[in-house]
């Protein structure tokens, strides 16, 4: 987690020290005069999570203009000078302020000042467990309808594609019919559930020298959308190093900010398993097969298509089962 702190005084850049010793990825820097604005506008955009050591009035005027949605803002928290209090104002659950706060809080003996609903009378809090455990909210304007539900003794039917270690919490019941929650990799569901994605779906990739991410954009998304997987199901491409420079490719996987993960011939022709072999895919690189081979390298899991070609593309996606708990972070 990159999480950037700013302090105002000598008192607070002591307390941001003593942080800094104890939390990964904190970095430090003091606010110069007039300098607080280009400082928020980089960290907010950089960052997964801005500490202000000061006062609160500073951090929300600081932080106004660049706060657009739940779904991408990252965690703000705030710290008086004399690490008394720790209390996050932006992006609780999704962020994980609340979480960054309570860690803040224990290594300075703070106290949290946590105030989300949820959190404040014990209950589920939908949003935060999805964060947990890697999930992306599809439809982020229905947690809202859920987290008042629960408020109101009210209790949730969840469905999940995959096993949920773990007992549901309190008011969560798991459901195949008639879900308010829906746990899958797929574009499909009902309209009014509350959607949460795992990121579980490797996309192999093989292409002719020079294709440009146009092209590579068209065959995935009709990859996806033919196999009704969700766009946010994807967390990586993979496919032959000989690839590992290809413009288009590099551009697609920036644009998606997917990782782009490549091997050898030796390494694809060593994946076990049975795959849809071309002589002049093997002749030209040394394997008979890269899309397929590559997204099962990545994923360890099974294929969930074969190779679909276009316009100087081939396709294969592969699927894993995501590891999912009740009561516990990832």
């Amino acid at each position: 987690m990159r999480i950037a702190a700013i302090a105002f005084t000598d008192c607070g850049m002591a307390l941001g020290r003593r942080l800094q010793k104890k939390v990964e990825g904190l970095t430090l820097s003091r606010c110069e005069s007039g300098g607080l604005a280009r400082w928020t506008e980089r960290a907010f955009a950089e960052n997964d999570a801005l500490v202000f050591i000061g006062a609160a009035g500073i951090a929300v005027r600081a932080i106004a203009p660049y706060v657009r949605a739940k779904t991408s803002d990252p965690a703000v928290v705030v710290m008086d000078e004399l690490g008394t209090f720790a209390i996050p104002v932006l992006s609780g659950h999704l962020g994980g302020a609340n979480e960054l706060a309570a860690s803040l809080a224990r290594y300075a003996g703070a106290l949290p000042v946590i105030t989300t609903a949820t959190d404040v009378h014990g209950m589920f809090a939908v949003d935060s467990w999805a964060r947990n455990q890697g999930l992306t909210v599809a439809n982020p304007q229905r947690i809202k309808w859920i987290s008042a539900r629960l408020l109101a003794g009210e209790t949730i039917r969840l469905k999940s594609l995959y096993p949920i270690a773990g007992q549901p919490p309190a008011h969560v019941e798991l459901a195949e019919e008639d879900y308010d929650v829906l746990v899958s990799h797929r574009s499909r569901g009902r309209a009014e559930a509350l959607r949460l994605v795992p990121r579980i779906v490797t996309v192999g990739i093989g292409c002719r020298r020079g294709t440009e991410q146009a092209a590579i954009e068209e065959a995935v998304s009709a990859s996806l959308s033919k196999n009704g997987c969700h766009a946010s199901a994807v967390e990586a491409v993979a496919t032959i190093d000989l690839k590992a420079d290809e413009p288009g490719l590099l551009d697609y996987c920036r644009s998606r900010d997917l990782p782009l993960v490549t091997y050898s011939a030796e390494e694809l022709s060593a994946v076990p398993g049975s795959f849809t072999g071309s002589a002049f895919v093997k002749k030209t690189t040394g394997v008979d097969n890269v899309c397929e081979r590559a997204a099962v390298r990545y994923s360890g899991g099974r294929l969930l298509t074969r190779k679909e070609a276009g316009n100087g593309v081939t396709v294969a996606l592969a699927i894993r089962e995501p590891d999912l708990k009740f009561g516990e972070s990832v």
